[in-house]
């Protein structure tokens, strides 16, 4: 395996081979099997483009063979940040056809963020657009080259600056030599980001036929099939999106995947009426907001069977609602893209559908509960969910150090959620680490507290999670000023942006407070600072 990767042990790869779950698949041959199988029939719908299993498979076959003649090799890491596209889905295909590995980034991150991915990966490659509103990504790639000395090629979607590559140049009409590259199905295939509990995300490196495993499985609890459209909103570069069961199952299970135009209520619905959509994944502020409209008034939704959600818990009442007026089932998914995916079952009752985070997709996924100690918890009692499994890593991407905190002596991964657990199903109840959840995009509050005490006025700082009806939580920030400064809410945020992070990740509120709540030892108590900013805003909200 690329170097800098955990393999799993011996025995349980035979184990896992033995009992068919790794069954030899790579990423590039699902969309074979399957383009051999429905050659004309449409896997990807963007707007008015449609493009068939063969089209795909073809067009992801000379990007490959294209890739190979600019350099890249077998193993090389790929940043990816594209937005939800066609190309997205070809260049995905073509990096697993020769074996090189994408890294996947999302369109929101910035110089921070890639600056991180870049070094952390040794990536050769950056794919970008080449602008979103005003935003011009390929002058970013440009100020990140002196940072990275392994890089050596930028690819852009659009026109590129000079010493760039233009995507369409290398997808012109013309022959082209079937790539030779054999891929091992063993290998990495795909690299995802953790969800950035720490200060930065880490790497995680799922091989294809873990990945694969992953896909299948998924695709199978929420019920896919040839007749699936399933549409995605979110970007692909999640694993939510891309395989769980996202894109990879849709394909790999012959259905149809249509590419939201927006993230607008009236855009969505009006393809899910236009494309016959079954399954979309959403996430708890788009639900909000669906719930809040009436859409399923204006729009015919009778093709649609299952919603699922990602990334953050909805609540009972919400899925109930969900059900009740877009006569669907509500789906819930909670994981992680280091491996493990619990989901509701169509067919669960309702204590388990609408109450639940779900159960393992695979009978082999092992799962603990666990207490401060590490002591096993029975049934009902909380404590750390910690799981190994045929496609749960067995550490991240060259990351000795961080290994040893994330993983137990005898191979679990610790999750870092609480919840409890009934039988195989598990509710979760929130997180052991500090970050927030801002429907579903998580904020390391370490990272910004770092970014924030380098603002001159500040003296001290913390970063607390503050209650929010769409959002589930946003970013309250209380500093503690220098004498005699003062600062405003606006002039943080003009000092984070600076910083050049993503802007999910700045703060929503700021409170100047004189001191900060310590334990004996010194201790910020946040608990009691989400509770005093809990309070306050509840108060607000009933000032008339």
């Amino acid at each position: 395996m690329l170097q800098g990767t955990v393999p799993w042990p011996a025995a349980s790869a035979a184990r896992y081979r033995a009992a068919g779950l790794w069954d030899g698949s790579t990423l590039f041959s699902v969309l074979a099997r399957s383009a051999q199988r429905w050659p004309d029939k449409a896997a990807l719908v963007a707007g008015e483009r449609r493009l068939s299993y063969g089209e795909l498979q073809a067009q992801a076959t000379r990007l490959a063979a294209r890739l190979l003649a600019l350099g890249l090799q077998p193993r090389e890491r790929v940043l990816m940040q594209l937005p939800n596209c066609i190309e997205f889905a070809v260049l995905y295909f073509a990096l697993a056809r020769i074996g090189a590995i994408p890294v996947m980034t999302l369109r929101s991150h910035r110089h921070a963020e890639l600056r991180h991915f870049l070094k952390a990966s040794g990536a050769t490659a950056y794919v970008i657009a080449d602008r979103a509103g005003d935003f011009d990504y390929r002058e970013m790639a440009d100020a990140l080259r002196p940072d990275a000395p392994a890089l050596r090629q930028v690819l852009v979607l659009g026109e590129p600056l000079p010493g760039q590559q233009a995507y369409a140049a290398l997808m012109h009409d013309g022959g082209f030599e079937e790539p030779r590259v054999v891929v091992d199905p063993a290998e990495v295939g795909t690299m995802l980001l953790s969800g950035g509990t720490t200060s930065m995300s880490k790497l995680i490196p799922r091989t294809h036929q873990d990945y694969v495993l992953n896909a299948r499985l998924c695709g199978r609890a929420a019920g896919f099939g040839e007749d699936t459209v399933f549409m995605a909103i979110l970007p692909l570069g999640h694993n939510y999106n891309l395989a769980s069961p996202g894109l990879l199952a849709t394909l790999l299970y012959g259905g149809t995947v249509v590419l939201a135009p927006s993230t607008q209520g009236h855009d969505i619905f009006a393809a899910v009426q236009r494309e016959r959509v079954t399954h979309i994944a959403a996430v708890v502020p788009l639900i909000a907001g669906w719930l809040a409209g009436d859409f399923e008034k204006r729009y015919d939704l009778r093709s649609l069977r299952v919603v699922q959600n990602g990334g953050a818990r909805l609540a009972p009442e919400l899925r109930q609602r969900l059900r009740e007026r877009f006569g669907c089932t509500p789906q819930e998914i909670y994981g992680t893209a280091e491996g493990l995916i619990n989901m509701t079952r169509l067919d669960d009752p309702d204590a388990l559908l609408l109450h639940s985070s779900g159960a393992p997709v695979c009978d082999d996924d092992e799962i603990k509960v666990l207490d401060d100690d590490g002591r096993e918890l029975p049934d009902g009692e909380p404590g750390e969910l910690v799981t190994r499994g045929p496609y749960t890593i067995c550490g991240y991407y060259d990351a000795a150090e961080k290994n040893a905190e994330a993983f137990t002596p005898d191979g679990f991964y610790r999750m870092g959620d609480i919840v409890r657990r009934q039988g195989r199903h598990v509710f979760a109840e929130g997180r052991r680490k500090d970050f927030i959840n801002r429907g579903g995009e998580k904020i390391s509050c370490e990272e910004i507290e770092n970014l924030m005490f380098a603002h001159p006025k500040v003296k001290t700082v913390t970063l607390v999670a503050m209650p929010d009806p769409v959002f589930g939580e946003k970013a309250c920030a209380f500093v503690v000023l220098h004498p005699g400064q003062r600062l405003g809410f606006d002039e943080l945020i003009a000092f984070l942006r600076g910083q050049q992070i993503a802007s999910f990740k700045l703060p929503e509120r700021l409170e100047v407070v004189d001191e900060l709540p310590v334990s004996p030892v010194g201790k910020i108590l946040k608990r009691q600072l989400r509770e005093i900013i809990a309070a306050k805003l509840a108060q607000e909200q009933h000032v008339p």
